[in-house]
């Protein structure tokens, strides 16, 4: 596949930011000498990228263009068996989660979209009321109406052949 020059030139400068870092010289210097903003703890998984790729620039070509990717595969499985466990959970109990057990904020709403995507979502709307317990309350039936008191339901509505004010009908 062919990258743009921009993901390219990323690409070899990561190298060379791996290979300097190999030959001992300072982390924040390497860093500032190549322009990257690269996180301390991001270079064991660069590393082992770089490794597996046969220690080449070309496997440290992300794909994702400069675009963030924080809902990575692993943290979405989790979340939705999280989800599937614990059918009450909010979006903002996960976001909490999230944060301590994977270090990432994700916004409640991208979390609720992820949801949503799988259909693990909770009905829209405020939840029902929660019955104390001990109080087994049956809630009454709901009246239906009578024929009786329906007999003269149709005098407000015409039938559709009678005349009505305003009708403009040729006869």
């Amino acid at each position: 596949m062919i990258h743009p020059p921009v993901v390219c030139e990323k690409a070899q400068r990561l190298e060379r930011l791996l290979l300097r870092l190999e030959a001992g010289e300072p982390f924040d210097q390497v860093c500032a000498d190549l322009d990257l903003s690269v996180r301390p703890e991001d270079l064991p998984k660069l590393q082992a990228k770089y490794e597996a790729g046969g220690r080449t620039w070309e496997a440290l070509i992300d794909g994702r263009y400069g675009h963030p990717q924080t809902a990575h595969s692993a943290l979405r499985e989790w979340m939705y068996e999280r989800k599937r466990e614990d059918k009450s959970l909010t979006a903002r109990e996960l976001f909490k989660e999230i944060k301590e057990r994977f270090q990432v904020e994700l916004s409640i709403g991208h979390i609720n979209y992820l949801l949503r995507k799988v259909e693990l979502t909770r009905p829209r709307g405020q939840p029902g009321r929660h019955r104390e317990e001990g109080k087994d309350q049956v809630a009454p039936a709901p009246e239906t109406p009578s024929s009786a008191s329906l007999g003269n339901g149709g005098i407000f509505f015409p039938g559709s052949g009678e005349a009505r004010d305003g009708d403009q009908r040729d006869s």
